[in-house]
């Protein structure tokens, strides 16, 4: 009876906006005619939101849905363009930057598709718009490619989707290492015995004098055949229909190459009359070594995007599998797939929290560093907040679940970081541009090879035109090109998740290094967001505690902010409140009550004044807490002064060091602020803060933004509330402090899931490392094509005898992949700097 329903693992997600809903009855109306479309599995109507939340087989028509909201008598208020949330894909049988292109085109010229962004190295397309997902993954296999549709990751169904994920990846590491050892094995007697001659002296004479010339080639023809036809049969199965399609990439020029020098070593074998005198000879090396090496150079690359994606793998990882529930007077072992929103879970001490929640009973400290990055642990109690995948310590407790599956923080998190995995950066575009016709351009160049040396080369010179023409397709292939960008924002945007740096747009990994001044926000971003006791200072005679405790036994029963923070430090030092009588309260200047027989009056100088008090011996005092932007109170008690006392929002004890690191970085570091300017202007002084904007509304700060980002150059914005929302959508780069709203949360770029505005310096050093790599990555890509290309091609040959052999064309062709995933990795031991 209480086991959720679980959709389908290929249930795709709908949203619709809907205008016309006014009360219950409408969304009850709505909900009723949408599950009665064919394929629809579950139905949500947000009344408060205006939207429909549907979960529907891929291939139900999104126009069945909107004719259903508009025969119930409402309208669906479709987007420019008619753009849903965005269908994911995983594909398979791409193998570099061309793929990447062909596919995108083909995505984007299929009707309804009104944006697609393919990315190589996490296989998945994401595409936006209202074609349907059987249409998507037609287009898809009409361009030579397999596809699927998958779903959002760690819903009911995620854990499985992530365990069929990693089990597809483990059969295709199995495969390649099979089908490399096969080849190896196969092509070392080939090589021996055709190289072997070149490098051994006395060896060709030995192969001549044992099993002759001939029979040496026709043991190379079967075992190159075998190579070629059993663990390289996959080069010819993508390669040459790409090729037929006019849509050739990476397998098209592989199989070429090795096709070539395998068919000119065939004739050279069985029908050597038909080749000129002087070029009969054998290329089966080349063309079994080179599918050898571009195994082991996917092998290694399968390995390598293998630990791209670790840091998806352990956030996802941490989500529990069972959870302890109470139900029906009774403790339980479910799945977690089964527990609901609403349940008391039991949490003992060392266990994982299975979902987010509040605490019901008990307290306990629970290490929340998956989460925050802060590796001190928090403690919990009656009515704390706590997070699914996060580890109780040495207490136990219970809670409420509040969220589960997909609404989890964890997996937002997830969903979040695979996000901005799968986005393209704008300078990606430099490379789209390339690959586009870079595979083309090789076949012409490689043509063009094949002629010159046919036409001009020296004798033999049949054998130089093949030879070369195949080192030039084998050395040009673009994987590395298209692996350069996405690997490292994969590793980037991991390794910020696991330093509690959410990048929600890929983008703002590029946009961030370029800053030159950050905006602040001052409550909840540079101080704690709410009031606190900053300051008692006591007259000569009097203790803290006896004060504290008169003094706050007279303001529990005001109901100021200020009031509040003084009665919160008072219980929080263990201090018992007596009892109190005769409470008055005197309109513009203070409060006075009778506590334990004693006469208290708390207020402003001018009551203290007004009962006769000097506060001249707080004048110092009075005046560093004016300087500071603080208001002082006075206490009298039994007639005699006893304290001057202070209440305001205290700075975060990481935000000095957190400005410092941002000066450090060589920023501009300005404050945004409603409060008054005396106060703002204070904290500012204190922390070495360069420009202060301060009394300004919502609409003010985004003005603020621009002034400042007309001045500095580019701005990002650091905020936690809703009033921050705007402005954090106006800047180059909006950072939500991830103890903020939602609203913050949603409008921002980047969420710092510490609280900590440290988190700043942190996700700006670690967006210009991974621009660095990417830019290294580029830089090695690019120039080793076209460094190697004209070598390929021989340009050399004339002035310096220089010729590229197929077989190390392969060997680098592989390695310059292999080059760029291990630069990328790099960024995974990337520190916060002390």
């Amino acid at each position: 009876m209480n086991a959720p329903v679980r959709t389908t693992d290929l249930a795709a997600t709908i949203s619709l906006p809907i205008e016309g809903m006014t009360c219950a009855s409408c969304v009850g109306r709505i909900e009723r005619a949408l599950k009665a479309v064919p394929g629809v599995e579950t139905v949500s109507v947000n009344l408060a939101t205006e939207r429909a939340s549907i979960t529907a087989r891929p291939a139900t028509p999104r126009a069945a849905l909107v004719e259903a909201v508009e025969q119930a008598g409402y309208s669906v208020l479709e987007p420019a363009g008619g753009v849903i949330a965005p269908a994911e894909l995983s594909i398979e049988g791409m193998t570099c930057a061309s793929c990447v292109g062909r596919i995108e085109r083909a995505l984007k010229a299929t009707p309804g598709v009104t944006g697609a962004v393919v990315n190589l190295a996490t296989e998945r397309a994401t595409v936006h718009g209202s074609a349907d997902a059987a249409t998507l993954i037609a287009a898809i296999a009409d361009a030579g490619y397999d596809a699927r549709l998958i779903g959002p990751a760690l819903d009911t169904g995620g854990a499985d989707e992530n365990a069929e994920r990693a089990e597809k990846k483990e059969a295709e590491l199995r495969g390649l290492t099979r089908d490399f050892t096969i080849a190896a094995v196969l092509t070392a007697p080939v090589f021996l015995m055709e190289m072997g001659s070149h490098l051994i002296p006395g060896a060709h004479a030995l192969i001549d004098a044992t099993i002759g010339m001939q029979m040496s080639w026709y043991i190379q023809f079967a075992l190159t055949t075998l190579v070629l036809f059993i663990p390289g049969f996959r080069f010819y199965d993508k390669g040459l229909p790409a090729l037929w399609r006019l849509a050739p990439d990476m397998n098209s020029l592989v199989a070429v190459g090795s096709l070539a020098a395998y068919g000119y070593s065939l004739v050279a074998t069985f029908a050597p009359g038909f080749l000129p005198a002087g070029t009969i000879n054998v290329y089966y090396e080349a063309a079994a070594v080179i599918v050898t090496l571009i195994l082991l150079g996917r092998l290694l690359e399968a390995r390598a995007k293998g630990r791209t994606s670790e840091a998806i793998k352990r956030l996802a990882g941490l989500q529990a599998k069972t959870a302890r529930v109470r139900r029906d007077g009774r403790v339980v072992d479910l799945p977690i797939g089964e527990v609901l929103s609403g349940d008391i879970l039991e949490v003992r001490p060392g266990e994982r929290l299975a979902v987010d929640g509040e605490v019901v009973e008990g307290n306990s400290y629970v290490d929340e560093s998956m989460i925050t990055g802060e590796p001190i642990p928090v403690a919990k109690s009656l009515g704390s907040a706590i997070v699914g995948g996060t580890v109780n310590q040495k207490g136990a407790f219970a809670f409420r679940a509040t969220a589960v599956g997909a609404n989890t923080v964890l997996s937002q998190i997830i969903r979040m970081v695979e996000e901005a995995q799968g986005s393209k950066l704008p300078i990606q575009a430099l490379v789209d541009r390339v690959t586009m016709w870079f595979v083309p351009v090789v076949f012409a160049v490689a043509a063009l090879t094949f002629a010159a040396w046919l036409y001009f080369g020296p004798s033999p010179a049949l054998t130089f035109a093949l030879v070369n023409a195949v080192a030039v397709l084998i050395i040009a292939c673009p994987c590395a090109m298209g692996l350069a960008t996405p690997t490292s924002i994969m590793v980037g945007t991991g390794r910020g998740a696991e330093l509690g740096i959410l990048f929600r747009k890929g983008e703002a990994l590029q946009l961030l290094k370029d800053a030159k001044v950050v905006a602040v926000d001052k409550t909840g971003t540079l101080t704690e967001g709410k009031p606190a006791l900053t300051d008692l200072e006591l007259a000569a005679g009097f203790d803290r505690s006896t004060v504290l405790a008169l003094v706050a036994a007279v303001e529990a029963k005001s109901e100021h902010p200020i009031a509040s923070a003084i009665v919160e430090a008072a219980v929080s030092e263990g201090i018992t409140l007596p009892a109190i009588s005769g409470f008055e309260s005197v309109t513009g200047f203070g409060v006075k009550a009778q506590v334990d027989g004693k006469r208290v009056e708390i207020g402003a100088d001018r009551y203290m004044v007004e009962l006769g008090h000097d506060v001249a011996v707080f004048a110092a005092t009075a005046e560093r807490l004016g300087d500071e932007g603080k208001s002082p109170l006075y206490a009298a008690i039994d007639g005699r002064l006893a304290a001057v006392i202070a209440v305001a929002d205290p700075i975060k004890a990481t935000t000095p060091a957190a400005i410092k690191a941002l000066h450090d970085l060589g920023l501009k570091v300005a404050m945004v602020t409603g409060d008054n300017a005396r106060t703002a202007r204070a904290i500012a002084a204190r922390l070495g803060i360069d420009d202060v904007v301060a009394e300004v509304l919502p609409d003010g700060k985004v003005e603020a933004v621009r002034r400042l980002r007309a001045q500095y150059g580019k701005l990002a914005f650091v905020g936690d509330g809703i009033n921050d929302a705007p402005a954090l959508a106006e800047a180059d780069v909006g950072l939500a402090i991830g103890t903020g709203t939602d609203i913050a949360i949603e409008a921002a770029d980047v969420v710092l899931m510490s609280g900590s505005l440290q988190g700043v310096s942190t996700a700006i050093a670690l967006s210009k490392a991974t621009i660095g790599n990417i830019r290294q990555n580029l830089f090695w890509a690019f120039a080793y094509n076209t460094a190697l290309i004209p070598v390929a091609a021989g340009l050399l040959y004339p002035s310096h005898g220089i010729l590229l052999s197929p077989v190390f064309a392969a060997g680098a062709m592989a390695l310059s992949s292999v080059f760029v995933l291990g630069n990328a990795l790099r960024l995974r031991s990337f520190k916060v700097a002390n």
